[in-house]
């Protein structure tokens, strides 16, 4: 079940005395995934009321990950556009399909955008598809 409020369920958690801090950074990294990032404001308010300042590096090094941590209007946030793959067969136990897939099979077939992806090497112009360069 969908949670309606996470910043409700958030807080009592992050006041809680009795979780130390990584537990409270889980939390609101969780939080972060959750709502596919947060604002500059909220993020300072949350890092200075549970008092993790010394620690707050490890919430916002996952931008480098391109998690997107802070999300406003004003951030452009890159998103790799996701192939259909709903007529595949899957497993049971993997029926999700990560971005790195289909970013591969892209670079297989020499469809990856060179604006994107500036170190990726173009075919050369003899290129008669036969396998990968």
């Amino acid at each position: 079940q969908k949670v309606k409020d996470s910043m409700r369920v958030l807080l009592p958690v992050l006041l809680n005395k009795s979780h130390d801090s990584y537990d409270k950074i889980r939390a609101i990294l969780l939080y972060i995934f959750s709502t596919n990032g947060t604002t500059q404001e909220n993020l300072e308010k949350l890092i200075q009321n549970v008092h993790i300042e010394t620690d707050s590096d490890m919430i916002r090094n996952w931008k480098y990950l391109d998690v997107p941590v802070i999300s406003s209007c004003a951030v452009q946030q890159h998103k790799y556009p996701r192939r259909d793959r709903s007529s595949e067969e899957t497993f049971q136990l993997s029926r999700w399909t990560p971005v790195i897939k289909d970013v591969m099979e892209d670079a297989i077939e020499n469809k990856l955008d060179s604006k994107d992806w500036p170190y990726s090497s173009r075919c050369p112009p003899t290129w008669n598809g036969s396998g990968a360069v």
